[in-house]
């Protein structure tokens, strides 16, 4: 027998042998679409920016990201119908604080901690407006009255225990005031302001915009410690002694136990799509900020904000 030629043999063999083994699902990722579930109904400034992300995506990873509106429950069905998909990184959501307010509010038996975090993608600063013939001209002007009148002032938020009713409990609580909050579904909280039938209003900016350029809403504040490029002219609370900073994040996420293989790839992707012009110019016409961090950032950020939502809302609840 010659060893050699046996030896020789014997490693040919191996080594086709290691080549004909499939590669695992992580190191083939992504081969086939990628589902975006969007929490909410299509057409909304969320769902049209979500449109925008999964383009790029499909673009920068090859393969298409069909988006599919489950909307429902503030987030809950959309949330629940992810968690109950394998963990393999061929569904993500389209998430965002309400994560921890559906959660909090006891609409969703399980938290953020069911999903693994892949990376932010925008921002939007909550914003305190008033009809333009209002008689208060600034923020601590209706700070004032709201502390003299406890409970008389009457804002309309997008539902309760939404983002924009924890933001302006928030606002009020860091102006030791207290309001009334009027819940309205869609932008029915706008149009009840330009009615007349509430005295403010606490929405994200998007839903503004066309009514402050034509004069009939005014911002008395941003939550924030920054003005916001799109209405430079509108103080932030901070900066007139009301210390609220809250801001509506949106990013991605996966179930919980995704290979790190597929959410590394994700990230990725979405920085690219983030850092496009292309992107940008949603941003700039949807009213949000583009705000990429990367997954370990992201997964900070929302483990901190659900500490904080989860502090207001029990305020809240022991408040009625």
């Amino acid at each position: 027998m010659n060893i050699k030629k046996t030896l020789s043999a014997f490693g040919l063999f191996a080594g086709a042998l290691t080549l004909s083994l499939p590669a695992t699902a992580a190191d083939n990722y992504p081969s086939r679409p990628i589902e975006m579930t969007v929490l909410f109904g299509a057409g909304s400034s969320a769902d049209l920016a979500a449109r925008a992300l999964a383009d790029g995506l499909s673009k920068e990873l090859g393969v298409p990201v069909p988006v599919v509106n489950r909307p429902g429950g503030g987030g809950a069905v959309g949330y629940s119908y992810v968690r109950d998909q394998p963990a393999d990184g061929y569904h993500i959501v389209w998430n965002s604080n309400s994560i921890s307010t559906v959660h909090h509010q006891g609409n969703l038996p399980f938290g953020y901690e069911e999903f693994d975090a892949v990376a932010q993608v925008s921002t939007e600063k909550p914003v305190l407006a008033v009809r333009e013939n209002a008689p208060w001209q600034t923020l601590s002007e209706f700070m004032e009255e709201a502390r003299e009148a406890p409970g008389r002032m009457k804002v309309s938020v997008s539902g309760l225990g939404s983002f924009t009713h924890i933001a302006g409990a928030a606002m009020f609580n860091a102006g030791e005031a207290t309001m009334t909050p009027v819940p309205f579904p869609g932008n029915e909280a706008v149009l009840n302001l330009l009615g007349g039938r509430v005295d403010a209003t606490v929405q994200l900016p998007a839903a503004l915009v066309p009514h402050v350029k034509s004069g009939k809403v005014r911002i008395l504040g941003v939550s924030s410690d920054s003005r916001l490029d799109l209405f430079p002219d509108a103080p932030t609370t901070i900066e007139q002694g009301v210390n609220s900073n809250m801001e509506m994040w949106r990013g991605i996420a996966v179930k919980k136990g995704t290979p790190q293989e597929a959410i590394a790839r994700l990230d990725a992707a979405i920085k690219k799509v983030t850092e496009s012009e292309d992107f940008q110019k949603v941003a700039d016409n949807l009213a949000f900020s583009v705000s990429y961090l990367p997954h370990d950032q992201f997964a900070q950020v929302i483990a901190e904000d659900d500490a904080r939502i989860a502090e207001l809302m029990a305020q809240m609840a022991s408040s009625n």
